[in-house]
């Protein structure tokens, strides 16, 4: 059998030379390195605007999210109430509300200059009672009628450095029963930020509405607090057998 040859055609042979002289040809070369700065340069820029625009939309973010940070946040307001108790004794009383925290605090002085703190925690639904004659705090779910209480401490319009006198003959009074549930400590975990600052190193115990204390049990301790819708609550605590 006869071995088979490559035939290179003549045309094919001329092509392949004009490319090798275009090619050492200087004015090609210069044009062909020329082309390929230009699409380096082409490159940089197009990197160089991506990194720019990254940079300003990164800067315009950290300026709107600081000017966020900067508004002017809402102060917390304090009420001072002037009332007489069920006893007829003028009674001190202020109230601190807080929007941020959705809190509002009553702190109650007695007769013997001594200071109870009732907290209406709206966030976390609580109501926490620091009794100033007892080293502990007790805790309860804020029910319907605490949220209208509330409400008309939030919406009084008294005017500045002046204290709203309750009418006697016109307020309204109520007492309530809470049985300590002695055997149930609160873990400071499970309460929101604002009942922690109030109770730090002392025990929670929850508490329990109830009709009274029955004949075998005796009140022990008794806070009165008012309400600038004058409404006055006597709320007396007892504890309840383990």
């Amino acid at each position: 059998m006869g071995r088979s040859k490559s035939v290179i055609k003549k045309g094919e042979v001329m092509n392949f030379v004009q490319m090798l002289t275009l090619f050492s040809n200087p004015t090609i070369q210069g044009r062909v390195t020329e082309e390929l700065q230009k699409s380096t340069w082409r490159i940089f820029w197009a990197f160089l605007a991506v990194i720019l625009f990254v940079a300003v939309a990164g800067v315009t973010v950290v300026g709107i999210l600081g000017f966020m940070d900067k508004k002017p946040k809402p102060l917390a307001e304090v009420v001072h109430l002037t009332f007489k108790n069920h006893q007829g004794f003028l009674t001190n009383q202020s109230a601190i509300m807080d929007p941020l925290s959705k809190t509002v605090t009553y702190t109650v002085t007695s007769l013997r200059n001594q200071t109870s703190v009732v907290l209406f925690d709206s966030k976390n639904s609580l109501v926490c009672y620091k009794p100033a004659e007892e080293k502990a705090c007790f805790l309860r779910k804020m029910e319907s009628r605490d949220v209208e209480n509330i409400k008309t401490s939030v919406n009084i319009s008294a005017p500045k450095n002046e204290q709203p006198l309750l009418q006697h003959n016109q307020t309204k009074y109520y007492r309530e029963f809470l049985g300590i549930l002695g055997g149930r400590k609160v873990s400071l975990e499970l309460v929101g930020g604002p009942v922690q600052t109030l109770c730090e190193n002392l025990p929670i115990y929850w508490v329990k509405r109830s009709d009274g204390p029955g004949k075998q049990r005796l009140i022990y301790l008794c806070i009165d607090i008012c309400f600038p819708s004058n409404i006055c609550v006597s709320v007396c605590f007892y504890y309840l057998p383990d």
